[in-house]
């Protein structure tokens, strides 16, 4: 809704002017066909996958109301719209993941309006947890005569145990597969609490195409949810706290390699490189926000997201600068005006995606401490596969820095190296690399 409008003429009269204040209720537009017109775009970015907020029959502009889990939301096409979409995005090599909203449905779902109309009498009333009749789903307060999602009566939370309710989920989860999407974002797995349910979601999928995706949406990065019995990744907010931290002086450059480092240790290593890697999403303050604009930091914490082991995750408008502060105003629409970006944040972030596609130990490297200072407030470290070695260095201080690394497990005496983003030569002398930084500064050499 908030990334192109491809379709104008698709819109009903509530629709609120491109870039209007974001509220709970307000639609701007955006649509399929509007990912399809800028999907140069998202090319030229360098995007290789691409996860779409629910896209399902919901009166909610964020979605997380679902009516009906097999019908997409008409203010963004029809379902042909949505395999033109498919289509695009897999003949550009681009993949496809859909968001999954199971903990919970809408009130306008067929099985509690079923509730709503025939109380006790309701062949649907197992379908979730009623605590007595007649339901009052509409007043104002919160839910008292069923469990909802933080007791909010707009969505009503589905019980998960009664077999017909699998037997949906699992059906709705098969279909889309098979339509051709590449991967599932679970919303709130942790709250159905069940690792049989998740084990039989995860071979329902897998048995479709085995290399469908699994993101679970586990903010604590708790390791029971990955593995052969749950999602193949989570969105690592672990990391994204551990940066903001950093930022804003929390931890000092040791413990940050300290956290950053002890994270990696948490999941099987098969995991660690699949994490979803997000510095900003739909629920949280934008990235921007949160770092007051400030160029040098963004420039800085999008280097070391891509730094990283795992999927480096762009919520959209984040790499132009795009501010916005809690959900809603995190939702704004996208400015499509060049001159509204922030700085050269757009090339950079491009330049970095670009690099790392080309480097393999950008990607799948081991990571190796090589040094790190908490008084000047810098951190080096090598990302390593076979013969290919990349040297990362930040600096997290307001000051500018000299930095001296011991690069002898890396390059031998004399070797020659350079800057992967501006191309400045380095030599390796008595062990060493010694570089200049500027305050909130970072940069990859190999």
């Amino acid at each position: 809704d908030r990334f192109a409008n491809g379709d104008p003429g698709n819109k009903p009269p509530n629709v609120q002017k491109w870039g209007a204040q974001p509220t709970i209720h307000g639609w701007q537009g955006g649509d399929f066909r509007g990912i399809i017109r800028r999907f140069d775009y998202l090319l030229e970015l360098g995007v290789n996958a691409l996860y779409l907020t629910p896209i399902f029959q919901s009166p909610a502009n964020h979605g997380y109301h679902t009516t009906d889990y097999f019908k997409v939301n008409e203010r963004f096409g029809d379902l042909q719209d949505f395999q033109a979409l498919l289509e695009v995005a897999h003949r550009n090599h681009v993949r496809v993941v859909i968001d999954g909203v199971f903990n919970h449905t809408g009130r306008g779902f067929f099985a509690f309006n079923d509730i709503l109309e025939n109380g006790e009498h309701s062949p649907y009333k197992d379908w979730y947890h009623i605590r007595s009749f007649p339901i009052d789903a509409y007043s104002p307060g919160e839910a008292y005569h069923y469990q909802a999602w933080w007791n909010i009566k707009g969505v009503p939370k589905l019980n998960t145990k009664t077999p017909a309710v699998r037997k949906y989920i699992m059906k709705v989860a098969r279909y889309w597969i098979e339509l051709g999407v590449d991967g599932w974002r679970l919303d709130v797995p942790n709250e159905i609490d069940d690792d049989d349910f998740w084990a039989e979601f995860r071979h329902t999928v897998k048995s479709v195409n085995r290399d469908t995706c699994l993101i679970g949406e586990i903010w604590d990065g708790d390791p029971r949810w990955v593995g052969e019995n749950h999602f193949d990744s989570l969105m690592h907010y672990p990391l994204r706290t551990a940066l903001l931290e950093g930022f804003a002086r929390r931890l000092n450059a040791l413990e940050f390699a300290n956290r950053v480092e002890g994270l990696l240790k948490k999941y099987p290593p098969e995991h660690v490189y699949a994490m979803y890697l997000p510095l900003g999403s739909h629920d949280t303050e934008r990235i921007a926000t949160t770092l007051g604009s400030h160029l040098a930091k963004l420039k800085l914490a999008f280097l070391f997201q891509f730094s990283y082991p795992g999927a480096p995750a762009i919520y959209y408008g984040d790499e132009v600068g795009l501010e916005g502060g809690h959900d809603p105003d995190n939702r704004r629409a996208f400015p499509w005006d060049p001159t509204d970006w922030k700085g050269d944040l757009n090339p950079w972030i491009q330049a970095l995606v670009a690099t790392r596609k080309g480097r393999a130990s950008l990607r799948r490297g081991e990571y190796i401490r090589l040094a790190v200072e908490p008084a000047a407030g810098w951190y080096a470290f090598a990302r390593v596969l076979g013969e290919e070695k990349t040297l990362v260095v930040i600096n997290f201080s307001d000051q500018p820095i000299e930095a001296s690394i011991p690069t002898a497990t890396l390059w031998r005496e004399g070797r020659s190296v350079r800057s992967l983003l501006d191309h400045r030569p380095f030599i390796v002398r008595d062990g060493k690399i010694t570089i200049s930084l500027p305050a909130w500064g970072g940069m990859w050499l190999g």
